[in-house]
Order: structure tokens, then sequence, then C-alpha cells
């Protein structure tokens, strides 16, 4: 879970600034993109496949 504290004389654009990077560090937004649909059998063993071939070039 990302949480946020106010700082004393801290703005809401400087604290929504830091919500946002620290959604992005945490991956949460891949996530939801990446459970937003149901993903057939097919569809899961063609994307690992392209995981695995991209993680065998590096």
């Amino acid at each position: 879970m990302t949480q946020v504290v106010l700082g004393e004389n801290e703005g809401i654009d400087s604290a929504l600034r830091r919500f946002k990077r620290q959604v992005s560090k945490a991956g949460i937004l891949a996530d939801v993109k990446f459970h937003r649909h149901f993903e057939t059998p097919q569809e899961k063993r063609k994307r690992k496949g392209v995981s695995a071939r991209r993680n065998r070039r590096f």
C-alpha cells in the first residue's frame, strides 16, 4: 500500500507528485493494467514466451 504523509508546509501538488512516483516505483499501475482483462491460457503462454526471449537477449 502506497502512502504519502503531508509535511507541515507542503503543497498538495508536491505530495501528489511524490505519490505518483511511489506508485510507479511500486509497479501498481502496471499490475492493474495486467489484471484488467481475463487472459486465456494461449495468451499467457505467448506472453511468457516473449518475456523469456527478451530475458535471454540480455
